[in-house]
């Protein structure tokens, strides 16, 4: 039974994506999944294999009671402390953004098996993952990761604000450690539902204004956000926008994820979903232990990956329109928030071509950032984190 579940989820040790999958992390909260076993001990799968090095031991360890082929609680992970064990235990979850549908339990849409509990979103109120950094009493800014990444993107920016503010990143829903309903189960992914689970989360995080910093694919949705609410904010800081009419087109590493069953082949390999979407886009050269922080959302549950498909899917279809209307929210006359354009030039995906004419025609501070790719919160992460600080510095805090 343990190893038709781990076959369900897991491709054969020969395969190349088996082979990078070597000890991934335990979450913290990975010890309220695990499913009980029989007599009170956690059962393994007996399943033990090697690579072609005899010092390479893959750990799998998955409960005989786990289920659908989708989820598993045990899965693959190290027997010590990992960076997203230490990640995991700076966050907090805040509730925020209604649950909306029928309620029922979701399965997954290729065979319509039940999902594991794991992969269950919350029954009124969804969950998001937030890590905090400096004084609650500073002005506060908000710091928003790209499309497909997590907040650990912003690590090491985070210690930098937290010196003369109250900084916070969080992870979208569908990401990280955030809660991932399967689409028809309370969230479908669409830019519009994102919008306004940015305004209920916002909401949740500060009563006073905000600063916002917002990196890739997810700024047109920041800045649709904002052109509502330009009362709550102090600054707005784009890394790496999708801003001329180009950039409407996703490139094919994130593209592949829309693609009919094809898409939910690939976006349940973590190699391929996290791995070569954050390496592809620029110069960032991952360390393993980063990698594995990033992979531990594939590696526990096939939600993460469908989730990965959902959007992918939503942003072929509506990112051309929201990239239009941020474009018009940007240069009309009546955006009154502070805006800054910062652009690392080495974007693998983002053409800088026409950049600089969009920030003269719209009268936006452009910085530009010539070591860094499309992620530059991962190449100069304390660079921005100090770009950061200077931008809002010289804004009033109040």
């Amino acid at each position: 039974m343990a190893t038709q579940t781990l076959q369900a989820h897991i491709p054969s040790p020969h395969s190349r994506h088996f082979q990078f999958l070597r000890r991934p992390p335990p979450p913290a909260s990975l010890s309220v999944l695990r499913s009980p076993s029989r007599n009170g001990r956690r059962e393994s799968s007996g399943f033990h294999c090697r690579s072609g090095s005899e010092d390479d031991d893959y750990l799998l360890d998955a409960p005989v009671s786990v289920g659908d082929g989708f989820s598993f609680s045990g899965g693959k992970y190290s027997d010590g402390p990992t960076k997203s064990d230490e990640w995991f235990k700076q966050g907090k979850i805040v509730k925020a953004h209604p649950v909306l549908g029928s309620g029922g339990k979701a399965k997954d849409p290729i065979f319509g098996l039940t999902m594991g509990a794991g992969s269950q979103a919350a029954a009124d109120v969804f969950r998001w993952f937030c890590v905090e950094s400096g004084r609650a009493d500073n002005p506060t800014v908000i710091l928003i990761h790209g499309f497909p990444s997590q907040a650990y993107s912003y690590r090491k920016v985070l210690p930098i604000l937290s010196k003369d503010y109250h900084a916070i990143a969080f992870d979208w829903l569908g990401f990280g450690f955030s809660d991932k309903p399967q689409p028809r189960y309370g969230f479908d992914y669409t830019l519009d539902e994102y919008v306004s689970s940015l305004e209920s989360l916002i909401n949740e995080l500060a009563t006073d204004k905000v600063s916002l910093v917002v990196q890739g694919y997810f700024s047109p949705v920041v800045v649709k956000y904002a052109s509502n609410h330009q009362e709550k904010l102090n600054d707005l800081i784009l890394l790496n926008p999708p801003v001329v009419a180009k950039h409407a087109d996703l490139p094919s590493t994130l593209s592949i994820f829309s693609n009919f069953l094809l898409g939910e082949i690939f976006s349940q390999d973590p190699l391929r979903a996290s791995d070569k979407a954050l390496t592809s886009c620029g110069p960032y050269k991952m360390k393993e232990d980063d990698a594995m922080v990033y992979r531990r959302p594939y590696l526990t549950s096939g939600s993460s990956g469908f989730a990965l498909n959902a959007i992918s899917r939503a942003m072929k279809k509506e990112l051309k329109t929201y990239v239009e209307e941020m474009r018009k929210i940007l240069m009309d006359e009546k955006w009154k928030v502070k805006t800054t354009v910062c652009w690392g030039q080495r974007d693998r995906w983002l053409s800088y071509d026409g950049v600089e004419d969009f920030c003269k025609d719209s009268n936006h501070k452009l910085v530009e950032l010539p070591t860094a790719g499309h992620h530059v919160q991962e190449d100069c992460g304390e660079e921005l984190g100090k770009l950061i600080a200077g931008v809002i510095s010289k804004r009033s805090r109040t």
